[in-house]
């Protein structure tokens, strides 16, 4: 399918996300470090929810938004935890999929929404629609990599 091109985690919901090498997914919670893993994170459901777990957006759909619209839009300010390449991520609602050695499932797309136009620009909110990601459960207990594969599972 394709790989992992970057990783990000905010310890809360007003910092910026921060890049990391690997880190710990763990199922029922999150990503250690991330502000949804201890229930910090701006839209953090009480009890948690398995859609919150861990985010997902293609790099080619944020490359083509900041192109498109002439933005200086990143991956580190759609707020999404793993960038992949080379992977259609709105496909993989309903399916069981692996980055790395972490087994996930697709829950449902991940649309821009009013909080990122107001941290961003207005125009994520229609340049990104059905482009904004993929929120997923973590099912497995493990570390993912920048460079892990993403494969069905």
């Amino acid at each position: 399918m394709g790989y992992i091109t970057e990783i990000l985690i905010a310890p809360s919901a007003s910092v910026n996300m921060v890049p990391k090498e690997k880190v710990r997914a763990v199922p029922g919670k999150g990503l250690e470090g991330d502000r949804y893993y201890v229930g910090a994170g701006t839209f953090s459901p009480q009890p948690q929810q398995p859609d919150f777990e861990i985010t997902l957006i293609e790099q080619e759909n944020v490359y083509a938004f900041a192109a498109n619209s002439g933005l200086p839009f990143t991956a580190s300010q759609s707020r999404r935890n793993i960038v992949t390449s080379g992977v259609q991520l709105n496909e993989l609602v309903g399916q069981e999929f692996r980055l790395g050695e972490v087994r996930v499932r697709g829950i449902r797309l991940c649309e821009p929404c009013s909080h990122l136009a107001k941290t961003t620009f207005p125009e994520t909110l229609k340049g990104l629609v059905h482009k904004g990601g993929l929120r997923a459960q973590i099912l497995s207990e493990g570390e993912i990599r920048v460079g892990d594969q993403v494969l069905p599972s």
